[in-house]
């Protein structure tokens, strides 16, 4: 998708703070973080909302989720706990039109989150 923010980061036509990446996810720092751990964890597929994703992206979603714990294991977030967040459509806050899976660590969090 040529105006996705996520997919020319992925390209290399936009900047960002990566901090994991294989042949098929990216992850990279939030420019607008939410707690002193802020990671976006994103597909190299486009999947515009969760709702979008088809039975044939059962292997990529679960795949992201393992990048997620590999990467708050590596903060050293997993035993102190870590929260997961992807929001699916305008309504529930999606702003970039790319599935992604927040990974925010760092701070007390509370229930219920907005």
């Amino acid at each position: 998708m040529s105006d996705c923010l996520f997919c020319k980061i992925i390209a290399g036509e936009i900047p960002a703070d990566i901090v994991y990446q294989d042949d098929t996810a990216l992850a990279f720092k939030d420019i607008n973080p939410q707690a002193p751990v802020h990671f976006l964890v994103i597909p190299k597929k486009h999947i515009a909302t969760l709702a979008d994703a088809e039975d044939d992206d059962e292997l990529l979603l679960g795949h992201l989720l393992r990048v997620v714990t590999k990467l708050a294991e590596k903060e050293g977030y997993t035993e102190p706990g870590f929260r997961t967040v992807v929001n699916t459509n305008a309504g529930a806050g999606q702003t970039v039109f790319h599935i992604h899976v927040h990974l925010l660590a760092g701070r007390p969090f509370q229930w219920p989150p907005g």
